[in-house]
């Protein structure tokens, strides 16, 4: 009996020394993989786990950075900011194991969330036989976290890991984030990272974190003031941060460049309340990544029959074009690559483009090139008198950029209203560079004017380049 016991406890004290060296291994996030992109010209946090008080030392090139972890066993070190680098090297890490991390670019970095056209994949896209073939793009990365909720913030998700973008395994990728990757490479020749944190048929509230609510005035009552409300309770997928814990907050503080967003669906019917709630994502985002001037560049929903009042995603389509008033943002205009019978406009490819022109404009300093169709400025009278109404557009990049129509007809689905706020179809129009003028018979004295201002309108308008106008109402 002795021995049998004595046997036990040598057994049991063997158990607990392997355990305890077990619990002193090195431990990194998911999102931390081989095959990432690192964010080129700015810090690169690394971080991770480990016993407290245990030194951890960081390799990469020519760099080497330790830290020790804390008492509650995290630690973080910042590899100093380089310069693209599309040669694949070792990310090492070391404490009282050894971490290897292997084919690790630098470039850039940028997060693709929203719901179900954002997390539609290329498979399911247009000419998706011919865009897999294609794919030999080894410098794009893509990583997809996976669906998951928390009450509160996470600092892990386990996702599927990095994967190098061929015909093998691109048919997985977030389509809008592949291809506006893709355009991005093609014009500055850098790595790309993709991190795909999407879920279909989600509103934009779970996305949002409790800094991004506070931020936000118009919310304070019915958000920022109930955040240990949403902290407790059940988990829900329509619930506010509930998203953000499990999906966003796990890859913090990993460096990104910036961010797209595609969604809006499910927000549909709440006008201009889906303004507040974007700039409290954007503001959200920006703080959780310390970076007040985050890019965030999103795509105006396409038109679609949906059930309902016709003009309640006319009302979305203002709330994101009055989103552009927040700096560094950028909306990419969709009513003419649309599917009106399909929520989900299998045209990709355009949608990723316009995306990245914005990015390449105002981030990569290809200033001279065209990124937006035509911006609604103000509507007055300068033109005409009394009985139109003139409507004019914003200058990009200082300039303007000229007006014409696909079809060489007169600009369609233009209305006026007078002072009884009754609509009518405007009758007539004349094009100049850069102005529209409006009227109608039925409206004597125009006061204001909108466009596009219907749920299945799929307007002539576009700039010079091709790129189409952004409905609007001059209706305040």
């Amino acid at each position: 009996m002795k021995k049998s016991y004595s046997f036990l406890l040598r057994a049991g004290l063997a158990f607990f020394a392997v355990a305890s060296v077990a619990s002193a291994a090195v431990k990194l996030p998911s999102i931390l993989g081989s095959h990432m992109v690192l964010q080129q010209g700015e810090p690169v946090p690394v971080w991770g786990w480990a016993d407290p008080g245990e030194e951890v030392t960081v390799t990469f090139h020519d760099a080497k950075v330790s830290a020790k972890a804390g008492k509650d066993g995290k630690w973080q070190v910042n590899l100093p900011a380089s310069k693209a680098n599309a040669k694949g090297a070792d990310l090492v890490v070391k404490g009282s194991n050894e971490i290897k991390l292997t084919d690790v670019l630098v470039g850039e970095v940028w997060l693709c969330s929203g719901q179900s056209n954002m997390e539609w994949t290329v498979s399911r896209s247009a000419n998706a036989k011919e865009e897999i073939a294609n794919a030999k793009h080894p410098l794009i990365r893509h990583v997809k976290v996976p669906h998951k909720l928390s009450l509160t913030p996470q600092d892990d998700v386990q996702t599927g890991g990095w994967q190098v973008c061929s015909p093998t395994t691109v048919a997985n990728f977030t389509a809008v984030g592949y291809f506006f990757g893709r355009h991005l490479h093609q014009e500055i020749k850098v790595p790309i990272g993709l991190i795909g944190s999407n879920w279909g048929g989600t509103r934009i509230e779970p996305w949002t974190p409790a800094e991004g609510f506070k931020a936000v005035p118009a919310l304070k009552a019915s958000h920022a003031d109930k955040l240990n409300q949403f902290a407790q309770g059940k988990l829900g997928r329509g619930t506010p941060t509930h998203m953000h814990n499990a999906m966003i907050s796990p890859l913090l503080p990993y460096a990104i460049k910036g961010a797209i967003w595609y969604q809006g669906e499910s927000n549909n019917g709440e006008g201009m309340l889906y303004h507040e709630k974007m700039k409290a994502l954007i503001a959200g985002w920006r703080n959780v990544w310390n970076k007040p001037d985050l890019p965030f560049y999103f795509v105006q929903l396409a038109p679609y029959k949906y059930r309902g009042d016709p003009k309640s995603l006319p009302g979305i389509w203002q709330a994101q074009l009055e989103t552009l008033k927040v700096p560094h943002t950028g909306m990419a205009v969709t009513t003419d690559i649309t599917t009106l019978t399909n929520i989900h406009p299998p045209n990709k490819q355009d949608v990723g483009k316009r995306l990245a022109l914005w990015a390449l404009a105002k981030d990569y300093g290809k200033d001279k090139l065209v990124y937006s169709g035509p911006i609604f400025d103000k509507a007055d009278h300068s033109d005409g008198g009394k009985g139109s109404i003139t409507v004019h557009f914003k200058k990009l990049g200082g300039r303007h950029i000229g007006l014409k129509t696909t079809d060489n007809k007169n600009p369609t689905h233009f209305e006026v209203a007078g002072k009884d706020g009754a609509w009518h179809p405007a009758e007539t129009f004349t094009v100049y560079g850069d102005h529209i003028i409006a009227k109608s018979k039925m409206v004597k004295e125009p006061v204001n004017v909108r466009f596009g201002w219907d749920q299945l309108a799929t307007p002539n308008l576009v700039n010079r380049a091709g790129l189409p106008a952004s409905p609007f109402t001059s209706q305040k």
